[in-house]
């Protein structure tokens, strides 16, 4: 069977569909059951995954991988390679493409809360991505919330929906206290790890009280109320630090470094755009908590990478929440600004509350391996075929 699958997230800088899909194809390069397959990937520009070139064709296709690049570039050149199926890892399929589809959705975000994209931007969405999953002959999702939200918000029918929690990365282990590297570069495709080993269980004496959120910052994830949150800790801890790694792209937009003057926080709370997996690794070892806290979310990945890391997070407390972490987080109310300082303090100063969040990680990690995903994702490929 030919796959063709849009690749685009895999260009530059991958974030979150870019790192699910290479999550995927990482395990497809050395599936036994894969083998029987021949993938075409196709994308505007080289992406940063290295695979068999055999297996895996790439296709460049010229455009800058927006909407038209999606609907007319990428189909026209697809068309005269035989495809059996097309798989579309990030929310929307080419629709004048006639062969069988898999769309993976994983969040509905735009028709949930439209005042968090521009009118035109929400408008496309909305249009697109519900006529892929209705064209679909299977709508991968990652959690059971979403396909919730899926059936509610989109008319999905539930039997077309297959939930396929994916993996999670696993950091590598660093030394505490070794700070990363002040140029932020490109973060790279997922490695090829497959292993979910137990999360680390440090001592919280063995690295300082450090905060750390990781992911884009969007209005949704309140990352302004966590500032606002840290300041008490901040000022009654010489020692403890927030670190924000991940690119501002909030709408409407939020002047986080305002909110850290108004807070009066300057030199406290420190910015990384974007790292590496080196770097990454790093600010999970020199972290002591994770706060995550975020409405709405498909599933809430971060959150997850921070328990294999050892560092127990701090969420709000939303259903999607409960389904990712369960007993492996504690959780503050929406707007509660002083339950979110509390748990934090909880997480940076109890070992024993830290060791019991630590210890039902396991269980909750469980659920979440690339070998099962991609190993469920192909069968929904496979199954898609006439």
């Amino acid at each position: 069977m030919r796959i063709g699958i849009d690749a685009r997230e895999l260009c530059g800088r991958a974030t979150g569909a870019g790192r699910y899909l290479g999550g995927l194809l990482t395990e497809w390069s050395t599936s036994d059951r894969a083998r029987a397959h021949e993938f075409v990937l196709y994308a505007p520009q080289p992406i940063a995954l290295r695979l068999d070139a055999r297996r895996f064709a790439t296709r460049q296709v010229a455009g800058s991988g927006g909407t038209l690049w999606e609907q007319v570039s990428a189909p026209r050149v697809a068309a005269r390679d035989h495809l059996d199926v097309w798989f579309a890892p990030a929310y929307s399929a080419p629709l004048t493409l006639r062969v069988p589809m898999v769309v993976a959705i994983h969040d509905v975000s735009f028709v949930a809360h439209p005042e968090w994209f521009t009118w035109r931007e929400g408008a496309k969405r909305r249009l697109i991505v519900k006529k892929s999953a209705h064209r679909a002959r299977t709508v991968v999702t990652i959690s059971e919330f979403t396909r919730g939200e899926l059936i509610e918000r989109l008319a999905i029918a539930p039997d077309k929906i297959s939930v396929i929690p994916p993996g999670i990365a696993h950091p590598a282990p660093r030394t505490p206290h070794q700070h990363p590297a002040p140029h932020p570069a490109p973060h790279p495709a997922p490695g090829t790890s497959t292993q979910h080993p137990a999360p680390s269980t440090r001592h919280p004496d063995r690295c300082p009280p450090n905060v750390l959120f990781t992911g884009s910052v969007f209005n949704r994830r309140h990352v302004p109320d966590l500032i606002r949150a840290f300041a008490p800790i901040a000022r009654a801890h010489p020692d403890a630090f927030l670190d924000i790694a991940g690119d501002n792209r909030s709408f409407p937009f939020e002047d986080l470094p305002a909110v850290v003057a108004a807070e009066r926080l300057d030199g406290r709370v420190r910015f990384h755009r974007y790292v590496t997996d080196e770097q990454l690794a790093g600010l999970y070892a020199n972290a002591a908590a994770f706060a995550f806290l975020s409405e709405y979310e498909g599933l809430g990945l971060t959150p997850l990478e921070a328990l294999a890391a050892g560092v127990p997070p701090v969420l709000l407390d939303t259903p999607v929440a409960r389904e990712s972490c369960g007993n492996a987080a504690l959780y503050a109310p929406p707007r509660d600004l002083r339950a979110v300082t509390q748990q934090l303090e909880r997480l940076l100063f109890s070992e024993s509350t830290r060791a019991a969040i630590l210890a039902a990680a396991s269980a909750v990690l469980a659920k979440y391996q690339w070998p099962r995903a991609a190993r469920d994702t192909l069968a929904a490929l496979e199954s898609s075929r006439p």
